[in-house]
């Protein structure tokens, strides 16, 4: 072949991937959030943990790791800020989580993210853990939004009975076709681990969505590595020469079947042609649990504290986005909040403002910020500070005198109480660990500022 053809043939192939992209870029993309529970940033092999996560980590070196992504300090309060892209204290969600048996939840008069979706046409869809209200119809998934749901309304259960100290709680929630919503107990799945069910549902879903023309919007909350602490066998084996603690083993087990599931869930977005227009982002609900459990099986190592805490091991996630074809692999210093998704999710859908919505859409005053050029073209963020929280309440097995933080630049001022958990963790099967207490004892500084960029252990 001669130099002439080469050259046509290589101007042609270039040709065809530019104008491939730009019709992707001209396209509604599917999005879909997924979010682990208690995870701790040393407990995933893309952030040089020791657990095995080849699903994981694949994804994040194909996508763009996020090396600043911060959530809240504890499970319902990232969900909510999640979902309405504001701060926990303009949502009442700032003080803990929903116990069982407790009245309220994140606001009704709050727009979230299926609702603004569902205005430019997606489908949306909810799997996993709630916790975001259930003692009123109003507060839960297809009355905010969602067009379906399959998981539990609480915060945690056991994974293979579904029942939690108030009783059975794994159900699908539907629409029939005269729009009547069906709330079905599924006692039929008693004995079934619910990350294998979560990504089964999944499976069937996108099966059924790759006929549609519409975009959809997927919720993947997973109970993984919640406890209580539990598994099949076979994953435990994997861990048999490898950690000697069982309870370790158990723990890290949690962790492969969570990243088996994000593999078989990937694997059916590429079977059903789905993968070249969807967006994954991934993320946990907050840091690992180092406090008031039996025995410490997260890490959260090299920062400090863990889930409760205002310091870097209790909300800076391991994170990242995946996006085939739209995203160029690498990793990004934006500052980024977990408030961040709702308005980057909102623009992506729109098109960045190209598209308009069916109906005029009301939201009230957003804390996050559109933050798709910062990921896509590796600018720089377009926050400068966020609000860590405030809470005047003690928290049990967290802070016990009013406290609050905040992040500005490079700074971090924490007032009151920064802990507990206030020490550091590494993985247990490193030479250094050593077993903390059970519930550490904590002195109060009053006052507490740290460089988080020079200092991100929070040492001095």
């Amino acid at each position: 072949m001669g130099f002439c053809m080469c050259m046509y043939f290589l101007f042609t192939l270039l040709l065809l991937l530019g104008n491939a992209t730009a019709d992707l870029s001209a396209r509604q993309p599917n999005i879909i959030y997924i979010l682990s529970d208690d995870l701790g940033h040393a407990d995933v092999g893309f952030t040089n943990g020791n657990i095995e996560t080849p699903n994981l980590n694949r994804l994040a070196s194909e996508g763009v790791q996020l090396d600043q992504h911060y959530v809240q300090q504890v499970c319902t309060p990232t969900r909510g800020a999640l979902m309405s892209g504001r701060y926990p204290i303009h949502t009442g969600l700032q003080h803990d989580v929903i116990y069982p048996g407790e009245p309220w939840g994140l606001p009704t008069d709050e727009t979230i993210i299926p609702q603004i979706l569902r205005q430019y046409n997606y489908t949306n869809h909810a799997v996993g853990k709630w916790h975001l209200g259930m003692h009123k119809w109003s507060f839960t998934p297809l009355h905010r939004g969602f067009d379906d749901f399959f998981g539990y309304y609480l915060g945690a259960q056991n994974y293979l009975t579904h029942i939690n100290s108030k009783g059975f709680d794994l159900r699908s929630n539907y629409f029939d076709k005269t729009g009547k919503l069906v709330d079905e107990l599924r006692h039929d799945l008693d004995g079934r681990y619910s990350t294998e069910l979560y990504s089964e549902y999944l499976r069937n879903l996108f099966q059924r969505l790759k006929t549609q023309e519409n975009p959809f919007f997927v919720y993947m909350a997973f109970q993984n590595v919640h406890a209580p602490h539990m598994v099949p066998q076979h994953y435990i084996d994997r861990y048999a020469n490898y950690i000697s603690d069982p309870n370790q083993q158990i723990f890290a087990a949690m962790v492969s079947a969570m990243d088996e599931a994000i593999g078989n869930i990937t694997k059916s977005l590429r079977e059903n042609k789905l993968d070249d227009n969807t967006i994954i982002v991934f993320s946990s609900d907050n840091g690992g649990n180092v406090n008031c459990v039996r025995h410490v099986t997260s890490s959260n190592y090299p920062y400090r504290g863990g889930k409760r805490a205002l310091y870097e091991g209790g909300i800076k996630s391991p994170s990242f986005i995946w996006a085939k074809n739209r995203l160029s692999p690498g990793r990004s210093s934006a500052l980024i909040h977990v408030t961040d998704w709702l308005p980057t999710f909102w623009s992506l859908a729109s098109l960045q403002g190209t598209l308009q919505p069916n109906q005029p859409i009301q939201t009230k005053p957003l804390d996050g910020v559109d933050q798709w050029r910062a990921i896509a073209e590796n600018q720089p963020s377009n926050r400068t500070e966020f609000l860590i929280n405030i809470d005047t309440k003690p928290v049990h097995c967290g802070h016990q005198v009013p406290h609050g933080g905040i992040r500005w630049k490079e700074w971090k001022l924490i007032i009151g109480a920064g802990g507990p958990p206030s020490g550091w963790h590494p993985a247990p099967n490193l030479p250094w660990y050593r077993e903390p207490q059970t519930c550490q004892e904590y002195t109060y500084s009053g006052i507490e500022l740290y460089n988080v960029v020079k200092d991100p252990s929070e040492t001095r």
